[in-house]
């Protein structure tokens, strides 16, 4: 299978305040050696515990930290993210239809009818109807944000989508929606994921391989099933049985 994305030797870094008015700001490290890849189709999930690096190295994939040294190749398109919060993830300035045309412009589609027209097919893939386009997003529900959050990452037509927590802001009733559309989105626009998540139980639903992340440092990578039916290290065990 043609992987999507390589990550080699990957150390990335942020920024830190001095004490001193006077002093350079320092470099944190934050990521340490971490290699992987991701296949064409699959879904793969990043898991481990809050503050084990799974957000930095997401932003350091899509080029949002800059700091960073090893290698990142995508083989194909630059990956869209879906974030976490939909309520501050969305312009609360802006109409749906502006949200969801801003990616097409960026991408050179300039023409009225053509952005209307992949609005309004975007709007149903993720199940609602073209009216939205002309709401804000503090005229939604928790669900119908998150629902406009994956249609803006998803209108420009990624091959690779990364997924950060997409479900944890989200009650538990629209969190198995949001999955399922997911997964349907998926099948209908051949796409891949990386799925990041604390929550094992939804990674052991949805990941056809997983990462287990520590401290920055990559703790083991296999098949989702293999990984919780024998997990090599104490710490993928410890998460697996919390």
């Amino acid at each position: 299978m043609t992987n999507i994305l390589e990550v080699k030797n990957l150390n990335a870094y942020y920024k830190t305040k001095s004490k001193s008015v006077f002093a350079r700001s320092e470099k944190k490290q934050v990521l340490f050696d971490v290699s992987f890849d991701v296949r064409d189709g699959e879904i793969f999930g990043i898991v481990g515990e809050s503050g084990c690096g799974k957000s930095t190295l997401s932003r350091t994939i899509l080029g949002m930290n800059p700091l960073y040294d090893g290698s990142i190749v995508h083989n194909n398109k630059k990956p869209q993210m879906i974030f976490q919060d939909p309520y501050s993830s969305l312009n609360p300035a802006w109409t749906i239809g502006r949200i969801l045309r801003e990616p097409l412009l960026l991408s050179g589609i300039r023409e009225r009818k053509k952005l209307d027209k992949r609005v309004s097919d975007m709007l149903c893939k993720v199940g609602l109807d073209e009216s939205y386009a002309y709401r804000h997003p503090s005229q939604l529900s928790g669900g119908q944000r998150q629902r406009i959050s994956i249609a803006a990452a998803l209108i420009a037509c990624p091959k690779l989508v990364i997924a950060d927590e997409p479900l944890s802001a989200l009650d538990v009733t629209i969190q198995s929606q949001i999955m399922q559309l997911l997964i349907e989105l998926k099948r209908e626009m051949g796409l891949t994921y990386i799925f990041i998540s604390h929550d094992i139980d939804v990674v052991y639903q949805l990941c056809d391989r997983i990462m287990v992340m520590k401290d920055g440092r990559v703790v083991e990578i296999g098949d989702t099933r293999e990984i919780f039916d024998n997990p090599r290290e104490a710490y993928t065990r410890q998460l697996i049985e919390a």
